[in-house]
């Protein structure tokens, strides 16, 4: 197989095969997400009015994977970075798989989401750039399960990353 190019706006690989027959490539984005907590709460943010995807939503902190070459840990670095760009906060270096699942942004680009729960370590949790995040929220779990703007996805990933931070102890 011969890739012949990267068409980033179809987010494809067009593959010459044999005499010239073309086949196109569906790939993937890679999205990272943290269920982050400290102390009794989870840290949710709302997405701000000007992002492209899912503006004014309630959500986790998270970003895209950086194409960067070739790299160990590339999830956990890029969970890293965009929780320091968009809320300012650091985490521990333990960080715990929760799930994976995916979805379609409006332009049809499919994600993969790839959500880790971690667990606060230092910083003060503010909108860093309010053209990506509107609000932040420390909120309980009940308080995120209960709540009338939270969507569902949302809920049953602080649903799943509450049993992770019992089944460790985190207090």
């Amino acid at each position: 197989m011969r890739l012949e190019a990267y068409d980033f706006s179809r987010g494809r690989f067009t593959e010459i095969k044999g005499k010239g027959i073309k086949m196109d490539y569906n790939l993937y984005v890679v999205n990272v997400e943290g269920a982050i907590y400290k102390g009794d709460k989870w840290l949710i943010i709302k997405r701000s009015e000007e992002e492209e995807h899912g503006p004014g939503l309630m959500t986790l902190v998270g970003g895209k994977v950086e194409i960067n070459g070739v790299q160990d840990g590339v999830l956990e670095d890029t969970l890293r970075r965009e929780i320091r760009e968009e809320v300012g906060i650091e985490v521990a270096e333990d960080m715990h798989y929760l799930e994976s699942k995916t979805f379609s942004m409006g332009n049809g680009q499919l994600v993969v989401d790839v959500v880790f729960v971690c667990k606060y370590e230092a910083g003060e949790a503010r909108p860093v750039d309010r053209h990506e995040v509107g609000e932040v929220y420390w909120m309980a779990c009940k308080e995120v399960l209960e709540s009338k703007q939270a969507p569902i996805w949302l809920k049953e990933s602080i649903k799943k990353a509450e049993g992770v931070r019992l089944k460790v102890g985190w207090v």
